[in-house]
């Protein structure tokens, strides 16, 4: 989608000193889930960005959207806003100076264009889905410091999103000083210097940059997952230590700048448990600001190394967990389901590459595993990729070039996520050892992982089954990347207390290879 950045009459008027009256002026337009953007002039002396408040509200009918403006550097104010609804909407500002306050305007909201199905939600309990009912199926990676990079390389990334799999990336607002990533970025979130950052200070020109990617991700069809704390500093730039009233307002900026954009996700932190000095008490704060802050309700998260979060709590939309072995097998996966009565995207499960650690060396195979256990389980799987490099260009870390050999394979994975059913897949029997997921009577994909059977009886749990169901079925190697349809359909009758069979006890032939896959889709 192209980006919609409006430059309105506010802006011109008041720059130019001359009084600004609605009825001048043409109505501002954008798409339905678009961003618009109010541009006014204002005062520059003292410290605007603590000193000067701004808000507006937007109303269509009985829908009233309070949004909070922010400073933008050299005099000039922002409010963006993303109507959910096409129409007219009237909006009315609000600040303590009177140059910012009580102005007046329209905004015509066009249908959402191709491409544009809005924010993301939670649907069905354990899934998602966009705001306009289109079934989304999170694919994920993570590039945790690419905006902190050189512009080329920033754009080298984008290249290879274009062309990947993914529908999510997971990518850090803060630098991060750690193993392949120990350089200075080209620009800082704050004014000053290391050791005498002025926490009061914004620098608008970082959160420029910053924006731009989501938009670029926005365009390509990707969820920005974006981490609003990490560990990875250790105290080289203090940015994990801010005071706890400076991460109260840096929250309430990064999202006055951010929530606008229908793509993004808030993960309140990376690996929480490692940032040091802050207690359970202190996350609840600071997730209760970023949900009173966002007026969209965009989904929130946060990520664990050792100690889980209590994913059960109001503001946490979806569990995102970080866990080496829980998709290693579909059983452990959906325990976690089950624990949060959410939906559970394993943001982590170690990465593809050659590293020496122990998270970052799982083969091409292993990781393509990890997506099918999981979806097995209900759930959802997240990649990264750690391959060695002499000019320590990382994906994980830095983004780059995907060299590993999942992507493809995830790939034809999210292809037959999204013929799925659209409510999501679920797990057909969580009783007892049965690899299969789907819609009770109507869809079921199960998947062998690292066995390699040569044939499988055709049997079916119970679950809204009846005599004389017919069903199609086809094999898919999720290695090679085959989809072989069967020539011959399958009618059921009841076998026992669980199960329905085919009713002249044919099996499915498979090659004796391990990933194997097969999806059995009920006939009209």
């Amino acid at each position: 989608m192209r980006r919609r950045f409006l430059r309105t009459l506010p802006a011109l008027a008041l720059a130019a000193g001359t009084p600004w009256s609605f009825g001048a002026a043409a109505a501002a337009r954008v798409e339905r889930w678009g961003l618009c953007e109010l541009a006014f002039a204002g005062p520059e002396d003292g410290n605007p960005f603590v000193d000067v408040t701004l808000s507006a509200t937007f109303r269509q009918g009985g829908q009233v959207v309070r949004v909070d403006g922010f400073y933008d550097g050299a005099g000039r104010y922002l409010v963006r806003f993303m109507p959910g609804s096409a129409g007219t909407w009237d909006y009315e500002t609000r600040s303590n100076v009177a140059a910012l306050d009580a102005r007046h305007g329209r905004i015509d909201v066009l249908p959402a264009g191709p491409g544009n199905h809005g924010p993301v939600r939670v649907r069905n309990r354990f899934h998602f889905g966009y705001e306009d009912g289109t079934p989304y199926r999170q694919v994920g990676t993570t590039c945790y410091a690419w905006t902190h990079q050189k512009e080329e390389l920033q754009q080298r990334t984008l290249r290879t999103l274009a062309g990947a799999p993914f529908n999510k990336l997971r990518m850090c607002v803060f630098p991060k000083w750690y193993d392949y990533n120990r350089d200075e970025p080209p620009l800082y979130p704050f004014e000053g210097r290391r050791g005498a950052w002025d926490f009061s200070r914004f620098n608008p020109a970082f959160f420029r940059n910053l924006e731009r990617r989501v938009a670029a991700l926005r365009d390509l069809g990707i969820e920005a997952d974006i981490i609003l704390f990490h560990p990875y500093d250790k105290g080289h730039w203090g940015f994990d230590r801010m005071p706890q009233d400076v991460n109260h307002r840096y929250l309430r900026y990064v999202v006055a700048r951010l929530a606008a954009y229908r793509n993004v996700w808030w993960s309140l932190a990376n690996e929480y448990d490692f940032v040091e000095g802050r207690g359970e008490d202190e996350w609840d704060s600071l997730f209760r600001t970023v949900q009173a802050a966002d007026p969209y309700d965009h989904l929130r998260s946060i990520h664990n190394a050792f100690r889980m979060y209590n994913h059960t709590k109001p503001w946490v939309t979806h569990a995102s967990i970080q866990h080496g072995n829980a998709t290693a097998d579909f059983e452990r996966a959906v325990l976690y389901r089950d624990a949060y009565e959410k939906p559970v995207v394993f943001d982590e499960v170690k990465y593809e590459g050659d590293f020496p650690k122990r998270w970052g060396h799982l083969s091409a195979e292993e990781m393509v595993l990890r997506f099918w256990q999981g979806a097995i389980a209900g759930s959802y799987v997240g990649h990264s990729e750690t391959y060695l490099d002499p000019n320590e260009i990382v994906w994980w870390s830095r983004g780059g070039t995907l060299k590993g050999g999942s992507p493809p394979r995830l790939a034809l994975f999210r292809r037959i996520l999204e013929d799925g059913p659209p409510e999501g897949l679920e797990p057909i029997d969580k009783w007892q050892d049965h690899p299969f997921a789907g819609k009770h009577g109507q869809y079921y994909l199960g998947y062998f992982g690292t066995a390699a059977p040569t044939t499988w009886p055709f049997v079916l749990f119970k679950t809204a089954l009846a005599d004389g169901m017919r069903f199609r079925a086809d094999v898919i190697d999720t290695w090679n990347m085959t989809v072989t349809p069967l020539a011959n359909t399958f009618e059921i009758t009841k076998r026992d207390d669980y199960t329905y069979a085919d009713k002249d006890g044919r099996a499915i032939a498979l090659p004796g290879r391990p990933y194997m896959a097969i999806r059995i889709v009920r006939l009209a």
